[in-house]
């Protein structure tokens, strides 16, 4: 069994990112579509590139237990059990339980929209109006050569005016609203979800503004707030899954078994209005000794710096190996 984990393990090990790849150059890759922004009279052509890197996702596979061979999956008919052909199979819609429509793929070309290698800008919003539930996918606008000074105008225009443009476009036989918004020196275009594809705030349990809570403990959550404040460094949050389930995969795969780490201590939950406040005092006061332990440590480190011990030569060393 270790044998074969030994293989996956090390395939995966190779997708690891070192703590230096958030400041190396990388290649944008292949774009996904190219096309024009349509912006009054003006045509930009663009291409689009993806935003995500989705290196770090783990592929498992359902193997048998007894020997560890992987497990297939046969198209079978649910009345005969018997396995059907990719040629007989259709698209059916089922409208009501056991009835079905069958939509041929001439039905379906009739639905589709017309495409075309135009993102076509509807309306210009204020930027601070989109919900962020809206955001869906995120990608680069890049202009082509002969078009990147009509996409700085348009990049600088928008952010003078804290705008957003709405625009429509299709990319694979689908129509999509997006966002195209100025970030730095991008012009990224964010999949926006329809309105009818999200649930509404006020659908949900949600409290009001009538809860019983005081002005202290609003104060109190407020310098909790305050004490960890921060600049926003993407590259300080790490998907922490990806890095134990490879450890355990290749612990595994040598040993065949693995030691769980002690999980991290949770907060205790407050019940009462008493013991929100109490809550809240500790966790300022934790917070505080926090910042006083590293600004002691950090002061230590830079002010009071001592000469250290002398190196040990490689004929002292020998000596004492002598010894």
């Amino acid at each position: 069994m270790a044998r074969r984990a030994n293989g996956h393990a090390h395939a995966h090990r190779t997708e690891k990112k070192t703590e230096t790849d958030e400041d190396e150059t990388r290649a944008p890759g292949r774009g996904i579509w190219s096309g024009s922004i349509s912006f009054g009279l003006l045509q930009i052509p663009v291409m689009l590139y993806t935003a995500e890197r989705r290196a770090e996702e783990i592929h498992f596979r359902q193997l048998d237990k007894h020997d560890l061979s992987p497990i297939r999956y046969e198209r079978v008919n649910s009345s005969t059990g018997k396995p059907v052909e990719w040629k007989d199979i259709v698209k059916g819609f089922e409208y009501e339980p056991d009835n079905f429509v069958v939509l041929e793929p001439e039905d379906l070309k009739k639905a589709n929209v017309k495409a075309t290698q135009t993102l076509d800008i509807q309306d210009f919003v204020p930027a601070d109006q989109i919900d962020p539930a809206f955001f869906e996918t995120p990608y680069y606008v890049v202009p082509q050569k002969r078009a990147q000074k009509a996409y700085v105008l348009l990049r600088e225009a928008l952010k003078k005016k804290n705008a957003i443009a709405v625009a429509t476009f299709v990319l694979r036989t689908r129509e999509h609203l997006c966002a195209l918004m100025p970030v730095g020196d991008a012009i990224m275009l964010e999949v926006l979800r329809f309105g009818h594809e999200l649930r509404r705030a006020k659908d949900m349990p949600l409290p009001g503004k009538d809860a019983s809570i005081g002005d202290r403990e609003i104060a109190m959550a407020e310098q909790l707030i305050e004490g960890m404040m921060t600049d926003w460094e993407p590259a300080k949050y790490r998907d922490h899954f990806y890095g134990d389930v490879m450890k355990m995969i290749e612990e595994k795969a040598k040993t065949g078994t693995f030691k769980p780490k002690m999980p991290k201590e949770r907060g205790e939950v407050a019940n009462d209005v008493v013991d929100l406040l109490d809550l809240l005092k500790k966790s300022v006061a934790n917070k505080g000794t926090h910042h006083a332990n590293d600004s002691h440590a950090n002061h230590a480190s830079h002010a009071g710096k001592k000469p250290g011990p002398k190196k040990t030569t490689r004929r002292t060393q020998k000596k004492h190996e002598a010894a």
